[in-house]
């Protein structure tokens, strides 16, 4: 049965309890960051976002069945996750050993859930809810002092998926290993029958992964013609492909037959197989066999993440290519993310401004007194959709020739002072990647991947709060109206 939150204990209320012994309580407490955090979790508005995607994870759940763990204690879990970059297993063993962290997460003296459990509550959740709570988060921040909205700027970034790095040896490889794998779990689940030929049911990894060891020997230099002997092995290596491609046609029916339950499931995950499969023997096809260049847009570069892209933003090497997704990011004064998208294939970064400025005036319900962006956002009419919506100073940097109205417009000081201010997310996009592990998504699925963005966007956030808690800044007093 789904609950709230437990009943407050005060974990070191039972340490004053010891006579004769001197205890310093001081010792046990929590850091001021943390508790500036607990303070800012502390909003019933949070717990009810989360509340509706798990009050419906199963029938019955509010009113049967044994007590879950809070909702409280599972947001908090989450957050203490991202926060210190452990794993599941880390977060219970630290948190299970740990007095203050105990305190933090509201789980108190009770049964600390385990890792299998907390990765199966936080898959109950859905993408759009981790970005709710993030716009609640950055509602709170305005709350707290934190920001005021006056400044905006949005900039773009990549992370990357936990892939390997792409070859057409490797991806077939991927398939036959995958897909033998399969026809091995369907042998045992079929058994013997005599209208089923055992030859449906051979498992051909060994060799390929042999082969495609040999390819990756006597393969040149990158961007370099393939040599015959490699093409005559890439051939070997599509045959191999494609006959392990039809035994997995051929064995669904059979397993659907003979496998029952357990046959279904498997019956499922090798049709989502096939297709990924045909994809990566087509563009294998093209670009060995008959040497086309098979653009970027149609190429698929992990079976495990299908909504990886390949993207090239004029890096040096070796990030001139990069495969993940890109994000863009807006951040306003205080150093708050309040939005994150993210983004199909490789757009124009310029093309995102209009959601940024709504996303905006959404949530402040004014524009921003100053717009900043880089050369790679800047355009005209972004330049004019920020004047429209009321941004009184707009500091966009013009690429290529400009005209000697527009160097003195951008000598002015206010602009080279927002160009400063937009320096800053930069270093926001270096924490973000550092700190709260936004340079490499480690969940799977596309699900998954706008998640790990989303809760590392949600724990910079509340870390900042906490930061102008503990500190707050000093701001000008507002005016007094006449």
């Amino acid at each position: 049965m789904l609950i709230l939150r437990y009943e407050p204990v005060d974990m070191f209320k039972p340490l004053r309890a010891f006579t004769g012994v001197y205890v310093d309580i001081s010792d046990f407490a929590m850091d001021s960051v943390l508790s500036a955090m607990d303070q800012v979790l502390d909003d019933a508005k949070l717990l009810l976002l989360a509340w509706n995607d798990w009050a419906t994870r199963r029938p019955h759940c509010l009113e049967t069945g044994r007590r879950s763990t809070p909702v409280e204690a599972l947001l908090r879990l989450q957050g203490v996750r991202r926060l210190y970059g452990w794993s599941y297993r880390q977060v219970q063993q630290q948190v299970k050993g740990s007095l203050v962290l105990r305190q933090f997460t509201r789980v108190y003296g009770h049964t600390v859930p385990d890792h299998a459990t907390m990765n199966d509550w936080e898959l109950a959740l859905r993408p759009a809810t981790v970005r709710l709570i993030n716009q609640r988060v950055a509602e709170l921040a305005i709350h707290y002092g934190t920001t005021e909205g006056k400044k905006l700027r949005t900039d773009g970034t990549v992370t990357e998926t936990n892939i390997h790095y792409p070859t057409d040896s490797r991806l077939l490889e991927d398939s036959v290993r995958v897909l033998g794998r399969m026809l091995s779990a369907g042998r045992e689940l079929v058994g013997k029958q005599a209208d089923v030929p055992k030859q449906l049911f051979v498992n051909h990894t060994r060799s390929v992964k042999r082969l495609a060891r040999e390819i990756g020997r006597a393969s040149s230099k990158k961007g370099a013609t393939v040599a015959p002997k490699v093409r005559k092995m890439y051939r070997k290596l599509l045959n191999t492909t494609r006959e392990t491609l039809e035994h997995a046609r051929q064995v669904i029916p059979v397993v659907k037959r003979y496998g029952g339950l357990a046959g279904e499931g498997l019956a499922d995950s090798l049709t989502h197989y096939l297709p990924l499969v045909e994809r990566v023997i087509d563009q294998a096809h093209r670009r060995i066999v008959l040497g086309e260049s098979v653009p970027a847009s149609e190429k698929l570069v992990s079976l495990f993440e299908p909504h990886t892209a390949i993207i090239k933003r004029g890096k040096p090497a070796p990030r001139d290519t990069e495969f993940g997704r890109k994000i863009m990011l807006d951040e306003v004064d205080g150093g708050i993310i309040t939005d994150y998208r993210i983004l199909r294939g490789n757009p124009p970064e310029d093309e995102q401004f209009q959601d940024s400025l709504d996303n905006h005036l959404d949530l402040f319900h004014h524009p921003p007194d100053e717009a900043s962006t880089d050369r790679g956002i800047a355009s005209p009419d972004n330049e004019a959709a920020a004047r429209k919506a009321g941004v009184k100073r707009v500091a966009m940097p013009q690429s290529g020739q400009r005209s000697p109205e527009r160097i003195e417009y951008e000598r002015q000081t206010w602009f080279r002072l927002a160009q400063r201010f937009r320096a800053g997310i930069e270093g926001r996009i270096s924490v973000l990647k550092r700190a709260r592990h936004l340079d490499r998504c480690l969940d799977k699925g596309e699900a998954g991947f706008e998640k790990w963005i989303g809760w590392g966007c949600i724990v910079n956030n509340l870390v900042l709060i906490a930061q102008s808690i503990i500190k707050p800044r000093r701001r000008r007093p507002t005016p007094l109206a006449a």
